[in-house]
């Protein structure tokens, strides 16, 4: 098997079966499985592949036909930027959660002290340690496993985050200038609905924010005072319908300054607030 024809064996295939994106995942398989680039895999098309090569496209092909996420069959994810490892552990990184770390940035925040709260794979605290100048920076997560992971992304993008197993501020002492958080805001009765590859694959404890989905903005908002410095910044995601009810969460914990940041496909993704 050459080039083009492994090519042509995963898009058709991947199409066959009504993937959305079936001729690029066919192409990235391809170029995971063979270490090339996309300029390579076009400007030698009749490069010869091994036997040991095309068996393990052909098991990575099958792997995606059952719905498994293409980030855990290749084991990494791209980031603002950064490729971030990832695995059944973790949340893969979303373009929705770049509105997040956009945001921080935006603001112009330097010589900060931030705290992550359920960081899963790490990809926002790193990358804004990686962004942003003089970031002392911290991160928690339930998840010894998903810590696993985070410890290993910062290692190999050089970003210096200490990585706390807590259950949200449990474990966690001391102020800090930014709170950000990705927490868990599907709503329990929902996630029968969501896509395979998120349902049947990522971690549920990462999904699930209880009956409302609200229940982990509940928890981070109420004990935000404690952990906060004065007039110190909270950043959250949410979901897409949630911007009214945690926007209330912070002005009855004591926030001001909120405000609902839209992501790219023009749906509320973020809020934010200053602590009085």
């Amino acid at each position: 098997m050459i080039y083009a024809e492994a090519v042509e064996l995963t898009r058709k295939t991947l199409v066959k079966a009504s993937f959305d994106e079936a001729k690029l995942e066919g192409e990235l398989i391809v170029m995971h499985v063979c270490r090339t680039g996309r300029n390579e895999l076009f400007l030698h098309p009749d490069r010869l592949i091994s036997d040991e090569e095309e068996a393990l496209i052909r098991s990575l092909l099958n792997r995606r036909l059952k719905h498994e996420p293409l980030s855990q069959i290749t084991g990494s994810k791209g980031f603002m930027g950064f490729e971030f490892k990832v695995n059944e552990h973790v949340l893969t990184p979303r373009p929705d959660t770049e509105t997040l770390v956009s945001e921080v940035i935006n603001d112009g925040l330097s010589n900060i002290s931030l705290l992550d709260m359920c960081t899963g794979s790490g990809c926002i605290v790193i990358s804004l340690v990686k962004m942003l100048s003089a970031v002392q920076a911290f991160a928690c997560d339930i998840s010894e496993e998903a810590l696993e992971v985070a410890r290993l992304n910062a290692k190999e993008l050089g970003a210096d985050v200490d990585f706390i197993k807590s259950d949200l501020y449990e474990n966690i002492t001391g102020r800090f200038d930014v709170i950000v958080s990705n927490p868990p805001y599907i709503r329990t009765s929902e996630i029968a609905e969501l896509m395979p590859e998120v349902r049947d694959h990522e971690p549920r404890i990462a999904l699930d924010g209880g009956s409302d989905g609200l229940d982990l903005y509940r928890r981070i908002v109420s004990g935000a005072a404690d952990h906060l410095s004065a007039n110190g910044m909270i950043y959250l995601e949410i979901g897409y319908d949630e911007a009214h009810d945690v926007s209330r969460l912070l002005e009855e914990n004591g926030f001001k300054d909120i405000k609902v940041i839209r992501d790219y496909a023009d749906n509320d993704r973020v809020v934010k607030g200053r602590l009085q």
